[in-house]
Order: C-alpha cells, then sequence, then structure tokens
C-alpha cells in the first residue's frame, strides 16, 4: 500500500518535458547529423581523415548552433510570456471588474455552474488575481514556462554525447566498411535513444523506436545517396 501511494504521489511525467525535449532532441540531432555527414563523406572518399575532418567539423559546429538556436527560440517565447504577463497587469488594474467576468466564463466553460464559477473567480482574484488570470486565461504556468539558459545547456551538451558516438565510429571502424557500419550503429545508438526517451516520458517505446529508425534510415540514405552522386573521391 505503501509503495502504491508513493507511485500514485509521484510528480507527473509533465514536469519533465521542458529539458526531456531539449536533451533528446539534442541527442537525437547530434547521432543522426554527424553520423549523416559522416556517411556523406565516406561515400566520396577512399581515406579516413577527410570523414574524421568533417564528423568534428559538423559536431563542433551542430553542439554549439543547437544550443544557440534553443537559446534564442526559447528566449523569444520568454518574451512573448512576459509581454502577457505585462498586459495581464495593466488590465486587471485598468478594468477589474471585465477581468473578474472573464475569469468567471472561464470556469463557466469549463462545467461550473454560473454562481459558482463567479464566486471561484471572486475567491481566486482575492488570494491571487494575476496568477489565476495566467493560470486559467493565458494557460501560464511553471510547469510550461523554459528557461533559455537551461534549454540552451542540455541541447548542446545532449548533440555533443549524441555526436561523439558516431565520431568514435569513424575513427575506429573498418574504413572499407565504414558507410554501413556507420549506419547500424548509428540506428542503435537512436533506438538506445528513443527506449530511454519513451520510458522516461512514459510513453510508448515500440513507438518511439519504429519513429527514430525510420527518419534515420531516410537521413542518414539520403546523406549517402548525396556523396554518391558527386563521384568524387575526397582525398
Amino acid at each position: 500500500m505503501s509503495a502504491h501511494m508513493d507511485d500514485y504521489l509521484a510528480p507527473h511525467y509533465i514536469n519533465r518535458s521542458n529539458w526531456l525535449r531539449a536533451a533528446v532532441l539534442g541527442a537525437n540531432d547530434g547521432i543522426l547529423s554527424t553520423a549523416s555527414i559522416a556517411i556523406g563523406v565516406a561515400s566520396a572518399s577512399v581515406t579516413r581523415d577527410p570523414i574524421v575532418l568533417a564528423t568534428v567539423a559538423g559536431l563542433v559546429a551542430g553542439a554549439l548552433s543547437m544550443a544557440a538556436g534553443e537559446y534564442v527560440s526559447v528566449s523569444s517565447q520568454t518574451d512573448v510570456e512576459k509581454a502577457d504577463i505585462i498586459r495581464e497587469k495593466q488590465e486587471l488594474e485598468e478594468m477589474p471588474e471585465l477581468e473578474l467576468q472573464r475569469l468567471a466564463e472561464i470556469y463557466e466553460q469549463r462545467g461550473l455552474k454560473k454562481e459558482t464559477a463567479m464566486l471561484v473567480a471572486k475567491e481566486l482574484t482575492e488570494h491571487d488575481a494575476l496568477g489565476a488570470h495566467l493560470r486559467d486565461e493565458l494557460g501560464l504556468n511553471e510547469i510550461s514556462q523554459a528557461n533559455p539558459i537551461q534549454a540552451a545547456l542540455a541541447s548542446g551538451a545532449a548533440f555533443t554525447a549524441g555526436g561523439v558516438l558516431p565520431l568514435f565510429a569513424t575513427l575506429f571502424l573498418p574504413l572499407e566498411s565504414l558507410r554501413y557500419t556507420l549506419y547500424g550503429s548509428a540506428i542503435i545508438f537512436l533506438i538506445i535513444l528513443g527506449a530511454l526517451a519513451a520510458k522516461t516520458g512514459g510513453s510508448g517505446v515500440m513507438k518511439a523506436v519504429i519513429r527514430v529508425t525510420f527518419w534515420g534510415t531516410i537521413a542518414m540514405g539520403l546523406s549517402a545517396l548525396v556523396g554518391y552522386l558527386f563521384g568524387v573521391n575526397v582525398a
């Protein structure tokens, strides 16, 4: 019974959504991008050095790009949220009665009786008017709010962790079959990542594995095709 209550009272998976999304996106992109670059160059190269160089360059550029992109995008989201908060504060100061009515209408639409909805709106307004409107009118809460620095560091670190795996493959696997072993190892890495992400997020493992395998195969297959189409040996 105690163990059941512990599970019941455990935090919901949605609390992990922000950092999990950034970490999975970064690691998946790290594996897929660096492996695709390595496969593309390997398809047009007869020596190992150009493959390793391209993979390292892709790893460094990708990690920095991922971190910068995540920071900019999340910062933009945060700026919009801050602007809405300022606007909501102003509306509460200038037209409190209208805002109270709007809050009551929201609760009424969710199933409360009109009198009950107004009562709830009044009590929540007395307790924390801004918090009630941010949560119930704008849909903002601590779970949904992302941290730009946290997201950037998580994405950059995850991309690096994912990209290092294909890099090791280019360094140590036989050159003759490098394209195929790169693909196979990248798919294995993606499957492991998809399974871990699914377990962490409480979703279906098989669905996640099929998804990453399908799109990973397409990305790496097209990269290899580009290398073959150029028909140039990189030396």
